[in-house]
């Protein structure tokens, strides 16, 4: 995966991009891998709103103490790779 998300139609990064830029009325532009949730003003409401629509485009269950973790758009991509890995 590219330390960039330049690509907004690429893979699980580009879709939590998409995601994201929606719920939080940001460009996907100005999303990288490598955001954190505090840079992208992202609070604890804006995170339970982003829960949920994550869980529906992906359609997977993030376990609350998992989401409770993930600080930042990369480790929410690699958090989805391995439920959607474990859904396999």
């Amino acid at each position: 995966m590219s330390d960039e998300l330049t690509c907004p139609a690429s893979g699980i990064a580009g879709r939590v991009a998409r995601v994201i830029a929606k719920t939080q009325h940001i460009p996907v532009e100005s999303i990288t891998i490598d955001s954190t949730f505090e840079q992208l003003k992202i609070d604890s409401l804006d995170g339970i709103n982003l829960l949920f629509a994550i869980e529906g485009e992906f359609d997977i269950d993030i376990p609350d103490e998992a989401a409770r973790q993930i600080r930042s758009v990369r480790e929410m991509v690699e958090g989805i790779e391995k439920l959607l890995a474990a859904k396999t």
